[in-house]
């Protein structure tokens, strides 16, 4: 063989060498990210009225051998000058200027009742969101979670969320005096939905099951004081949204 036939071959196998190194660190890294954290889905659109607001659930999933911290930012746009938001965990929430958090989470474990909470402000406007996670350890690491947020005068009967499991639109009345109804759709009979009313402490006050072969649910304050309330809609035991119910007598 010739010269530049064994430095051409030569050559063939450095390439090859480096590429199997790069697959490796590709795939390396996608592993490393699954088996960092799992951060579940949310809605692509949220809809509320004016002066409402909306919960976006954060369920994010420790799934390391080894204690985590995670950074969870949130990234605004097109946000009017009545709008604002803020994460809460639980009844205590952050200052509304706070655009990241630290989360530490032991091995398994699972950030629950962790929420980014919309205020829909005075205007009429399409809004968007984006939730940022990674762990601070691994900044590379990231995984996102995009939304919109859509803030009408007149909703109507439109859906506030809707996805391939599920259309749901929001309860009526509101405020509400002894009776409410929640429209939905399930559009898969194998997932398990239902809607969990608690108060602003976040004790559950209620508990609903979404059947199947339904399309609407009632809502019971009959027996709930006067005051502020939120449903909250679940889906495989995730919570997907959480919204305000205000009862009055």
């Amino acid at each position: 063989m010739s010269v530049v036939g064994e430095k051409s071959k030569h050559l063939f196998k450095q390439d090859m060498k480096r590429l199997a190194l790069l697959m490796g660190l590709l795939v390396g890294g996608w592993q490393s990210i699954a088996q960092s954290f799992e951060l579940a889905e949310t809605a692509e659109t949220y809809q509320v009225s004016p002066n409402q607001m909306v919960r976006i659930p954060i369920r994010l999933k420790n799934t390391s051998e080894k204690t985590q911290f995670y950074v969870i930012r949130v990234i605004k746009s097109d946000w009017g000058d009545t709008q604002k938001g803020y994460f809460c965990l639980g009844a205590t929430c952050s200052d509304a200027n706070q655009e990241e958090i630290t989360k530490k989470l032991e091995p398994g474990e699972t950030a629950v009742d962790l929420h980014y909470t919309f205020e829909s402000g005075i205007q009429a406007m399409q809004s968007g969101i984006k939730i940022e996670v990674f762990p601070k350890s691994a900044p590379s690491e990231v995984a996102e979670r995009a939304s919109t947020l859509v803030v009408e005068e007149k909703p109507g009967r439109s859906f506030v969320f809707q996805s391939r499991e599920i259309t749901i639109h929001d309860v009526y009345p509101n405020p509400v005096q002894d009776q409410a109804f929640i429209d939905y759709k399930l559009h898969t009979e194998t997932v398990k939905a239902k809607i969990v009313v608690h108060n602003v402490l976040g004790k559950a006050m209620g508990d609903y099951e979404l059947a199947f072969d339904d399309t609407r649910v009632k809502i019971q304050a009959d027996d709930l004081v006067p005051g502020i309330y939120f449903y909250t809609v679940y889906l495989n035991n995730n919570g997907i949204l959480t919204r305000k119910l205000i009862v009055r007598k």
